[in-house]
């Protein structure tokens, strides 16, 4: 028995040293990873292949909206539901100058009295200023698009547009604006009253526009156009105003 105690004896202690000198290793693999909980964690400032460098955040455009009129959030609601992300100021001036271009080659029908056309666009008067023509040509690229809850807010090209990004891009088209407005900043955009060309009636919830006689509206859209008559709507509840000299 005493010579057995003795072997054994030994053995333990091989054990025990084994062990705790796996247990310096694990420590010393932890510290070398940066694995405390209280130590920082040094980062390359040259990511090396296998540490992605760091993803940059995509320029966003800040939007004011009101009720009803488009979606809170860092995003544009689409036609399908999902929220895809808004464009940068840059890429929304690049449009509008394309835009703007585009329209001076289109120009856009007159006629002796304003009237809406069988593919829904509308039919400028002979004798309104060439700026007021170039709202109504404006207008009529988007005029039988679909409705789209913020449509127009984070692109000028759009898929869709509601109420207020609809007249945001008729006026943004002719340079009477640049940056999209929702329907609560058409408040008080521009001189107070009905304009003699173009009068915008908005409250906090909705937006449109009559232009030369004609309503661009989202609202009782008549033949799938944003092109109606005049009369047929109620403006009671509404602010009216418009583009300074027009």
């Amino acid at each position: 028995m005493r010579s057995a105690r003795r072997i054994l004896r030994p053995r333990r202690l091989l054990i025990a040293a084994a062990v705790a000198a796996c247990a310096g290793i694990a420590a010393a693999v932890a510290l070398a990873s940066g694995g405390g909980s209280d130590g920082p964690v040094a980062v390359s400032p040259h990511p090396s292949p296998s540490q992605p460098a760091p993803l940059k955040p995509h320029p966003k455009v800040v939007r004011a909206v009101g009720p009803g009129d488009a979606p809170s959030g860092d995003g544009v609601t689409a036609g399908n539901g999902t929220v895809r992300d808004i464009q940068s100021d840059a890429e929304i001036r690049s449009q509008l100058t394309e835009f703007r271009k585009h329209l001076t080659g289109v120009g856009v029908a007159r006629g002796s009295v304003p009237g809406v056309r069988s593919d829904g666009t509308a039919v400028a008067p002979l004798d309104v200023p060439d700026v007021v023509a170039l709202v109504i040509a404006a207008g009529n690229e988007i005029a039988t698009k679909p409705y789209k809850w913020g449509g127009g807010h984070g692109a000028w090209a759009d898929s869709g547009y509601d109420c207020s990004g609809s007249v945001s891009f008729a006026l943004a088209g002719a340079g009477l604006l640049n940056t999209p407005l929702d329907s609560t900043r058409f408040m008080k955009w521009g001189d107070a009253g009905p304009g003699r060309y173009i009068t915008i009636y908005a409250n906090a919830g909705h937006a449109f526009m009559v232009v030369s006689g004609l309503r661009f509206d989202t609202s009782g859209a008549q033949g799938g156009t944003r092109w109606q008559p005049a009369a047929g709507r109620s403006y009671g509840g509404f602010v009216a105003r418009h583009p300074p000299g027009l």
